[in-house]
């Protein structure tokens, strides 16, 4: 566990301290688009944080190939080697859509590419758990496009939460926090070494996560970019394949009996990775209901719009952060309520936590324009926005303040039907911001 610490603290400080530098970098490049139609911003922000990610990424794999327990993941598997290769694939692509912004159908096949480079180098799925038939062995053909499939849809799924200031990376860090729990639980606890590898790769992605999101965090300074939310996605689908399709369920032991009911004894166990999409399953739902939307308007799927989920609850009333918060949360219900239900699936608590938790979230949803405050003894632990303030010794009313905030907090509901991406930004003095409604809609 100390080396995976190790691992992931040297990833979040590589990540964390190249950003500043990319950044300027991206604004001497011009990767610093105009204000468009689609954003939710209001003043342009660079974007290319993929490439402090990205090396992140590179300096937790080097960490960990000379720590002594990590390198026998090196020694044992290709599969660190297949990540790296296929996370510099769509990196490069990403980088160059940040900048140029190529088409999507390109974008796409960047993506199979790269899926099917970790595919060659052993980073695929090799059999499938059935419940109630055992461990099913797949044919190169079938275990290649299944591969492929996971990556594309996990990306698509990353890329298209990626709307508001820290949404992506907070959401696939809590679901990489999830999946490192359970990937090293079953290396450590059952002595499975073909989980050693998606063990890293949740700790390595939880350190580009952490790294990045104070750099991010709203007002954001910089956008990861698709060279990030591809990135990110990538690493994240590559642990859920590494670990769902070649450790055999018959060696976690959990029945003396056939594989048959050692398989049915552990469907729990995989029930949250069979498919990355449980794990980010808030991404999985809003990527689904955005194909949904755009077809039925004869639109192309591709084609970006104000109608995801993040967006909604910006419409409802809620504040930025406020949106994003909630966001986390249903990302962490799912994920954690997941990995409980693999632990015991036998235990009452675990599913009347989730309902308890279930009714806090819709209760949430419900109540866009409360604010709540603090008492007094615990004000000086929370943001101004909490606090009660005293005006001659009574009270300001709760409107005065929330204009006093220091954050643009705007509730104005946003219309639905135009397009948007990420969210508000502050890049030096603030410029005049055009008409959205003259602004250019491309992509």
């Amino acid at each position: 566990m100390r080396e995976y610490l190790l691992t992931l603290c040297i990833t979040a400080a590589v990540t964390y301290l190249l950003t500043g530098p990319v950044r300027k970098f991206a604004i001497v490049a011009g990767a610093m688009p105009e204000i468009r139609a689609r954003d939710v911003h209001r003043e342009p922000t660079p974007r290319l944080g993929g490439i402090a990610m990205f090396f992140g990424l590179c300096a937790g794999l080097l960490v960990a190939d000379h720590l002594t327990n990590l390198n026998e993941v090196f020694e044992k598997s290709n599969e660190p080697r297949a990540l790296l290769s296929g996370a510099a694939l769509i990196w490069l692509i990403g980088v160059l859509d940040d900048k140029f912004e190529i088409d999507a159908l390109i974008k796409l096949g960047g993506q199979m590419i790269a899926a099917g480079v970790m595919v060659m180098q052993g980073l695929t799925i090799l059999w499938l758990p059935i419940p109630g038939v055992g461990s099913v062995a797949l044919t190169q053909w079938q275990g290649t496009l299944l591969t492929v499939a996971l990556v594309v849809i996990t990306i698509n799924a990353v890329n298209f939460v990626d709307g508001l200031d820290g949404l992506a990376s907070g959401m696939v860090c809590i679901a990489a926090a999830a999946f490192f729990l359970y990937a090293y639980r079953i290396w450590y606890s059952y002595g499975v070494e073909a989980a050693a590898p998606a063990t890293l790769f949740a700790a390595i992605l939880m350190g580009m996560c952490i790294g990045f999101l104070p750099h991010n965090m709203h007002p954001a300074r910089v956008f990861m970019g698709d060279s990030g939310s591809m990135l990110i996605g990538l690493v994240l689908a590559a642990g859920a394949i590494s670990v769902t399709g070649q450790v055999d369920p018959d060696a976690l032991k959990l029945f003396a009996g056939s594989e048959k009911a050692a398989v049915h004894q552990t469907v729990p166990v995989y029930i949250p990775l069979l498919l990355p999409l449980t794990i980010i399953a808030v991404p999985a739902a809003d990527l689904v209901l955005a194909i949904v939307r755009r077809t039925w308007r004869g639109q192309s799927p591709f084609a970006a719009d104000r109608g995801h989920l993040h967006h909604r609850l910006l419409e409802i009333g809620h504040s930025h952060s406020r949106a994003v918060l909630i966001m986390y949360f249903w990302s962490a219900l799912i994920a954690f309520g997941a990995l409980a239900y693999s632990v015991n699936s036998g235990a009452m608590w675990s599913v009347l936590g989730v309902a308890a938790l279930s009714a806090i979230g819709l209760l949430l949803l419900l109540l866009p324009r409360f604010t709540p405050r603090t008492p007094r003894w615990a004000e000086a632990f929370v943001p101004p926005r909490y606090r009660r303030r005293r005006d001659g010794g009574a009270e300001a009313p709760a409107d005065a303040v929330e204009s006093a905030e220091g954050e643009d907090e705007q509730r104005t509901p946003v219309g639905v039907g135009v397009s948007g991406v990420n969210g508000a930004t502050a890049v030096g003095p603030r410029p005049h911001v055009p008409d959205r409604g003259k602004a250019e809609s491309s992509r």
